[in-house]
């Protein structure tokens, strides 16, 4: 094992936090449906395991576009109350515990990318409002680490007995109260393609390589998926960035067109206008070719990772024009081939391979919202 350059030996501490890591990845599926069940008062989404608030669950929905943002001044921000260091991380050689989980994660097992980049944090939401809305501030992605992951470590220190001094999780009693946690958001994309001539549909599924992804490795989810976040650390990226769209599109050219993450804005904001690709998609929007709609919000019970679940349905020219052959690997996993967007098929597929919970969730609600 190299810790900063350096090769050592771990800490029984460090081993075995590693292989509770092993055991929750190994276990996911099991861990999430116990992890929901310690939450009655809430809302299961599309009988998943994610957890909603009534706030959260439109009953029918409603295109992307009709979904307000706003972003808050940095006291609102301030206001989220901040939850106690995990007990979950290890002890170093010397005794001193990591600083946090992410510290842990970066210096024992971190995957390919691994940063501390700019996040739009969740402050509240009304997806049952008649003007839907989101509020957010600003935040890092670790924040979402040292609580959520950290959350998830202790809930199975717990399950297998060996119980510890309180956490993060007990600090928490709604997963859905983004006033107990700093709640980063992801966006989760069911990708519909949609043969204009028999109108028959089709979706991709993306399984998470646990060696390039610091969340959900070796799942299966929709596809595709990304942190709602500025494109860089630039201060004008946040403004700039701030939309659900625009995050979603740099997410489409990531995952299924094979293009790289850095899009230039450390020297200058993105130009969507003048970029071919994010142009493209945004006139489909416009002339009906394409159709991006919300279909609610939910919160991972094991590590609170919470995610906006939309379905984009493409005409299959547009698709073609855009995508081309979609890429089968890219920098977070594989790219599973087309599969037909029917109820049964749907299940089946969740019955078999093990699919993280926003993705059973956004699956279900597209194909019974949609098909």
């Amino acid at each position: 094992m190299s810790v900063s350059g350096t090769a050592r030996q771990l800490t029984e501490s460090e081993r075995a936090w590693i292989e509770t890591r092993s055991y929750l990845r190994e276990n996911r599926t099991m861990l999430d449906a116990a992890a929901a069940r310690r939450y009655p008062a809430l809302h299961r989404v599309a009988d998943s395991a994610l957890l909603a608030d009534t706030e959260w669950l439109p009953v029918a929905p409603f295109r992307l576009e009709d979904l307000v943002l706003e972003l808050a001044s940095s006291t609102e921000q301030a206001e989220t109350h901040l939850v106690t260091v995990s007990s979950a991380v290890p002890a170093r050689a010397t005794g001193e515990r990591y600083a946090g989980y992410a510290e842990a994660i970066g210096e024992l097992v971190a995957p390919a990318v691994f940063e501390d980049r700019p996040t739009y944090r969740l402050l509240a939401a009304d997806l049952t409002a008649e003007s839907p809305w989101m509020r957010f501030g600003l935040g890092t992605y670790f924040d979402s680490i040292d609580v959520g992951e950290a959350a998830a470590h202790e809930f199975v220190l717990d399950l297998r007995g060996n119980c510890g001094v309180p956490g993060v999780r007990s600090s928490i009693d709604n997963p859905c109260d983004p006033k107990q946690r700093p709640v980063n958001l992801a966006i989760t994309t069911v990708t519909i393609r949609r043969d204009p001539a028999s109108d028959e549909k089709s979706f991709l599924l993306h399984w998470r390589d646990p060696r390039k992804v610091g969340h959900a490795g070796g799942m299966y989810q929709a596809v595709p998926v990304g942190i709602f976040q500025p494109s860089g650390y630039a201060t004008w990226n946040i403004e700039n960035d701030f939309s659900l769209w625009r995050n979603m599109t740099r997410e489409f050219a990531e995952e299924l067109a094979g293009a790289g993450e850095d899009h230039g804005s450390e020297n200058a904001p993105i130009d969507y206008e003048a970029w071919e690709f994010a142009a493209t998609l945004d006139r489909a929007r416009r002339d009906g070719t394409v159709t991006a709609y919300c279909l609610g919000l939910g919160a991972d019970p094991l590590t609170f990772a919470t995610d906006l679940l939309t379905a984009v349905v493409i005409d299959g020219p547009v698709f073609d024009a855009l995508f081309g052959d979609v890429v089968s690997g890219n920098d977070e996993g594989q790219v599973l081939e087309w599969q037909p967007f029917a109820a049964e098929h749907v299940q089946a597929l969740i019955d078999e391979y093990p699919v993280q919970a926003a993705g059973v969730a956004a699956l279900r609600r597209a194909v019974s919202l949609l098909c």
